[in-house]
């Protein structure tokens, strides 16, 4: 048991300073000061300690209106993707079963085509909308789930939940919604969380689709911005690492919040602990 606890210690210790070494050097090297160039060996506490680089890299290029776009995006993307893909892979429990083989497999299959390859006939369909230059071709994958691993990821989560707890729903009269909104989404609210945390993540660091829609340096994401950040001085090091923490530490503000639902002590009431 002690000997256990030890390797659990030592694989956390290393996942810790794998995660957290570059975090911490990332803010060391953004407190530079600017037009310096790289430290030959790694800096922990710079000298002098310079904050005003956060101060000018969202000045040169509007960082906390990028930021603010890309939470807008965000923040409608991320839960539209965990409703759609929660209620697909609801349904795909509740169906036949010739039917839900069917639907997998096209599923697998969706996932091998390059998202690339969608881009023109997006664009074109879009372009005759005129929706190009809106959020709108950024938020609308979300109606269909974003991606068909959300949807597995979830049918296999109301899967794992005993066959009997539905058939004694259908026994009390509730309708396959009343189902799904009453008990399967609470008993696979840490599924819930990764999955609207992943899409978060996701939609916070897209680079691809804003760069192809948007064309309005007012409607520019984060990651966006830190490309121009990049492209007015490519070797000020110390900016373009203040950007960085800026995009950083949202995801990570995000991260601390639902970490808590991942706990079995947060699982909610009812929770089969599988």
């Amino acid at each position: 048991m002690v000997r256990g606890t030890f390797w659990r210690s030592l694989g956390a210790a290393a996942v810790i300073a794998v995660v957290g070494l570059p975090i911490v050097f990332l803010i060391a090297g953004s407190l530079r000061q600017p037009g310096l160039p790289p430290p030959v060996t790694p800096e922990l506490i710079p000298d002098p300690v310079v904050f005003g680089n956060y101060e000018r890299a969202a000045d040169l290029v509007g960082l906390g209106r990028a930021a603010l776009n890309s939470f807008i995006v965000a923040a409608l993307a991320a839960p539209l993707s965990v409703l759609v893909a929660s209620w697909a892979g609801f349904a795909l429990v509740l169906i036949r079963a010739r039917a839900r083989t069917a639907i997998l497999a096209a599923s697998l299959l969706a996932l091998m085509i390059p998202l690339t390859a969608l881009l023109v006939p997006r664009f074109a369909l879009y372009r005759s909308l005129g929706l190009v230059n809106t959020f709108v071709p950024l938020v609308a994958p979300a109606l269909v789930a974003t991606s068909p691993i959300y949807v597995l990821v979830f049918y296999v989560a109301f899967r794992r939940l005993p066959p009997e707890l539905y058939d004694a729903c259908r026994l009390e009269a509730a309708s396959p919604f009343q189902i799904w909104r009453r008990v399967a989404m609470p008993l696979v609210r840490p599924v819930a969380v990764a999955i609207g945390l992943l899409a978060f993540v996701l939609s916070w660091g897209n680079f691809l689709d804003p760069l192809v829609y948007l064309h309005d340096r007012d409607l520019f994401t984060l990651p966006l911005a830190l490309r121009s950040l990049a492209q007015l001085d490519p070797t000020n090091y110390p900016l373009l690492l203040a950007g960085a923490v800026i995009a950083t530490a949202p995801i990570v503000a995000v991260f601390l919040v639902a970490q808590r639902y991942f706990l079995h002590e947060h699982r909610g009431a009812g929770w089969l602990g599988r």
